[in-house]
């Protein structure tokens, strides 16, 4: 497989905190400028909206761009921003039509406000308010499992979420979460890399190979899978019973369908709908429809596992649907 560059699309989902504090800048001087010269609002939109497509980890920016909008009557525009905010919080965004009829432009100060404060942007922020209640990290953990982190920036998000998890000593709740991160978008090579060693560091073989695996067919130069065997065989040589052998085709193959049933939020888990024994034509069936409806993630795991079994049809799918990932 060819090596995939980071998109500029996917580039920019990764927060920036420099340049969205200048754009951010920039729109305030806009504003203040508005109140002599009108034609300042426009400039003060755009770049407030720079802002938070460099940084949307900073709640001023999310502040500015709603302030602007309101004054500019653009209830249309608060509603979009509103319902983009909901999707890097994992949430369905259809949940604002409960406000249609309502004034959005005079409620919508405070329906930002609430949604910030329910649901920090900031790591630190949210671990002040979770980290030492054990009710709360519970309450989390399932809620998550219930979330839709499809969106990179959702999941940037919430990975920032665990690391905090980690660093608190919560290695097991961490990698049980970053699952369902990984799940709902696969693509995240570095992510597979830094679950591999994990499981590495606690001689957990089978589960550090099967993520390296993963780190490398995102990213081939990576070689993560290929180094990580080089080491299995220098640190077993001249052990009794054998070197380590990677995982067979049925573990892989178990590996991958539990992958494709995380690679959607519940209620509308595919574990619950049976479907995970289709093979030959009927899986390549499958997978075109789950590309056509934009269920990549599930497409992907399930190509995977016919590229396991050895179809021949498999690597090619892989390879289109990696790159329809990336351009997502």
């Amino acid at each position: 497989m060819s090596e995939r560059p980071l998109g500029i699309t996917e580039s920019l989902q990764h927060p920036r905190r420099s340049l969205g504090n200048r754009y951010r800048s920039q729109a305030e001087k806009f504003l203040r400028v508005s109140e002599s010269d009108p034609t300042g609002l426009s400039w003060a939109e755009q770049s407030a909206r720079q802002s938070v497509l460099h940084d949307f980890t900073n709640p001023n920016n999310w502040r500015i761009l709603v302030r602007i909008k309101i004054s500019l009557g653009d209830a249309e525009g608060v509603r979009a921003v509103l319902e983009d905010l909901i999707t890097v919080l994992g949430r369905d965004s259809n949940h604002l039509s409960q406000l249609d009829g309502i004034d959005i432009l005079g409620s919508a100060v405070s329906l930002l406000e609430g949604a910030l404060k329910a649901d920090p942007l900031d790591p630190d922020e949210w671990w002040d308010a979770v980290g030492d209640d054990d009710a709360a990290i519970i309450e989390f953990s399932s809620r998550l499992k219930g979330l839709d982190v499809r969106d990179a920036r959702a999941n940037i998000l919430f990975s920032r979420r665990l690391e905090r998890l980690r660093g608190d000593g919560k290695e097991d709740l961490f990698l049980d979460l970053s699952r369902y991160l990984l799940a709902q978008r696969p693509n995240n090579h570095e992510a597979w890399g830094e679950l591999g060693r994990m499981y590495e560091r606690r001689e957990e073989y089978d589960q550090a190979w099967l993520c390296y695996d993963q780190a490398q067919t995102h990213f081939p130069r990576s070689d993560a899978r290929d180094r990580f065997k080089e080491r299995m065989r220098e640190r077993l040589a001249g052990i009794e019973g054998g070197p380590w052998k990677s995982p067979g085709i049925s573990d892989r193959v178990e590996f991958l369908d539990k992958m494709r049933g995380l690679s959607i939020p519940a209620p509308h888990n595919i574990e619950e709908e049976d479907d995970n024994e289709v093979e030959g034509d009927g899986a390549v069936t499958e997978i075109e429809m789950l590309r056509s409806s934009g269920r990549l993630p599930e497409a992907f795991f399930l190509a995977r596992r016919m590229a396991a079994e050895g179809h021949g049809d498999a690597a090619g799918l892989v390879e289109g649907i990696l790159e329809e990932m990336e351009d997502e």
